[in-house]
């Protein structure tokens, strides 16, 4: 017989005598918030559920846009003070993050995808504080500061789980009134509802902040040993960082599938990312997928880190829920090919490796690099037929990522997440700056930022952008913001303040790599300006549109793609700092367009590129680039020589011809 107090609206605590552990777990999982009666009206915002957004007609239509609840409005003047950092701030439609939302959404953006939500462990629900920061550009001072206060300050990313299925309460208004923060929680989805937007929730649930006894820990308090995962000694593994979960026994696979059905219905989440998804059976997360569907009366899309790593590592417990064990089941995992090959270097490097090793969009624009880019825009598609570098036409699993990983590893572009940034490492504006000469203007800075994103919207599958890299986003070179506070997070939608040259970033991930940033870090002119994070914008927007203005970038499965895309400029003649695909349309339901062209030039001259099967093809530049307002005016500088079949790509331009 165990007991735990419930607090229940409208009646106040109520102790529940259970005696089976797993209603136990369920029951402790919710007590900071509400157990029961998630449907009692003194939970339900005005006109709650009556704007639902519906399913995607197909999972690549998915855009979706990483966002930390505190980052989008803790700074906004435009948000009531009483709002900055909190859910209710997205119902503030007047403001400048809501009305930067919208904005994305009327371009194509369909998904807000928020780092967690539920209950944090590390953040103090009342009485956090703000440190104050001051100090030069290349100081130590504000990292100090942030350092010293990060324990009991208002931020943390959040992947430190206490309650599964509560909302966290420091996002909301009263973090004591337990209902409040479930009605302002569901009015924050209602919000981006209305304004055109699905809402997706960061999950945790391989592992939870503590376990034993300690005061945070939930689920190893109630039955030891059983909902964490233990090595061979009987001691808790960590290879997540935290105390990892067996999601591979029924009960905690139970609770985490119950949990992940409790957000879609009585939250309204549209869709999941989950954290280190690879640590998890594919079996357990293809049973929540069917749960979520079912609950939700339509597809509810999952995507996941599937990183292959830890005493799980190559299916040592069970078949992981990872990059090359996903394939067939639909789930989708973020793809490390074309994001490597596009930034340079891998998340591991430090020090000067950081600045050295090129992607294709910063100076390291070679052959390889170009084949690999193509993985990425054929969405990582195993199957799919390349000529590689070497002249040899190969399937791309057999073209090699890593050394020992196949690049191309999925089985239908539903299964692959394309990006350059997200939360974790250097935004794509920092890393740029330790890789490109010093000398290269704000503007130029810019337009590699543009081309970097283009990659990722011209990709087959789905479409991730970080909150901000439509924005130049800096963190002042931090490779992991976790902890780091407001001031290395900094997010402005207006583009008016910008995070670069805050000061070097806290000294525990960063201080081998101080020595090349303090440099940068001094150079005012490398920060952008109000009118170079527009241009930015302007154009992230502009090819948003691109992309949503026909589902020819959006192939909804792998013999579309197979037999609609095709590669120019391959093979060991090509010019490796042009990348230049053609999509056929003819024959597609909705295509719009009989085909499409496009050419990303990463050089600083311009190139011309040969479509031999397209001479005598006339061809239009895309209306986008034709309108008045175009963000972008050099893409017009573009040429088709229909005679020949040749495109000539400007220097450092993303560029789309079209046939209707």
């Amino acid at each position: 017989m165990y007991l735990v107090d419930v607090f229940v609206p409208g009646v106040g605590v109520v102790r529940n005598r259970v005696t089976d552990p797993y209603a136990l777990a369920l029951t402790a999982n919710s007590a900071r918030s509400v157990a029961v009666q998630l449907d009692h009206p003194s939970l339900r915002p005005a006109g709650w559920r009556s704007r639902r957004v519906p399913s995607l007609a197909r999972a690549t239509d998915q855009v979706i846009y990483e966002l930390h609840v505190r980052d989008f409005s803790v700074q906004d003047s435009t948000v009531p003070a009483a709002h900055r950092g909190k859910y209710l701030a997205f119902t503030d439609t007047a403001s400048a993050g809501m009305q930067h939302l919208r904005r994305m959404a009327r371009a194509g953006l369909t998904d807000v995808h928020l780092l967690p939500v539920f209950d944090i462990a590390t953040i103090p629900e009342v009485g956090c504080t703000t440190p104050i920061v001051r100090g030069a550009p290349d100081s130590e001072q504000q990292q100090e500061a942030v350092v010293a206060q990060a324990a009991t300050d208002c931020f943390n990313w959040g992947y430190d789980p206490l309650h599964y299925t509560v909302p966290e309460g420091s996002y909301a208004s009263v973090a004591s009134d337990y209902a409040a923060r479930i009605r302002e929680f569901r009015r924050m989805v209602q919000a981006l509802n209305a304004s055109g937007l699905r809402v997706g929730m960061d999950v945790v649930y391989n592992h939870t902040s503590a376990s034993g006894q300690h005061p945070q820990s939930v689920l190893d308090r109630i039955v030891p040993g059983y909902y964490q995962r233990l090595d061979a000694a009987g001691m808790v593994e960590t290879s997540t960082c935290c105390a990892n979960t067996a999601t591979e026994h029924r009960m905690m696979a139970k609770l985490m599938i119950e949990s992940a059905v409790t957000w879609v219905t009585q939250y309204g989440v549209s869709s999941f990312r989950f954290d280190l998804m690879g640590h998890q059976p594919r079996a357990v997360m293809e049973q929540l997928q069917r749960a979520v569907n079912r609950a939700a009366g339509h597809q509810v899309p999952l995507i996941g880190e599937g990183w292959n790593f830890g005493e799980v590592a190559n299916g040592a417990r069970f078949v992981q829920a990872s990059q090359l064990s996903l394939n067939g089941s639909g789930i989708a995992t973020f793809s490390d090919r074309a994001r490597d090959a596009i930034r340079g270097g891998s998340p591991g490097d430090d020090g000067d490796a950081q600045a050295k090793n090129l992607g294709y969009v910063n100076g390291g624009a070679t052959s390889t690099a170009a084949d690999m880019v193509r993985v990425g825009l054929a969405g990582s598609l195993g199957s799919y037929r390349m000529q590689r570098a070497d002249g040899v036409i190969v399937p791309l699993s057999e073209i090699q990522y890593g050394g020992s990983q196949p690049a191309g590893y999925v089985a239908s572009p539903t299964e692959v997440v394309n990006y350059v940034e997200n939360h974790d490492n250097l935004t794509l504006f920092d890393a740029n700056v330790l890789k490109l000469p010093r000398h290269t203007t704000r503007d130029e800075r810019a337009r590699v930022q543009m081309l970097a994103s283009a990659l990722v919207l011209f990709s087959q599958g789905v479409a991730y952008l970080h909150a901000g890299q439509e924005l130049l986003r800096s963190k002042s070179l931090d490779r992991n913001s976790f902890d780091s506070g407001d001031w290395f997070n900094s997010y402005d939608p207006t583009g008016a303040i910008h995070g670069f040259g805050r000061g070097l970033p806290p000294r525990r991930d960063n201080a081998k790599s101080w020595p090349i940033m303090r440099g940068p870090l001094a150079d005012s002119s490398v920060v952008p300006t109000p009118a170079n994070v527009r241009f930015m914008r302007d154009a992230v927007l502009d090819l948003l549109r691109i992309r949503t203005s026909t589902p020819l970038f959006r192939l909804s499965n792998t013999a579309q793609v197979v037999q609609r895309l095709r590669f120019a400029n391959t093979g060991p003649t090509q010019e490796p700092t042009v990348v230049a695909a053609h999509i056929d349309g003819r024959g597609l339901p909705n295509a719009r367009y009989a085909h499409v062209v496009y050419a990303v030039n990463a050089d600083t001259v311009a190139h011309e590129v040969t479509v031999p099967w397209l001479a005598g093809t006339a061809l239009q530049l895309h209306p986008v680039h034709l309108a008045t307002d175009a963000a972008d005016v050099r893409p017009r500088a573009s040429t088709w020589s229909p005679s020949r079949g040749v495109l000539r790509v400007p220097p450092r331009t993303a560029v789309v011809w079209v046939r209707e």
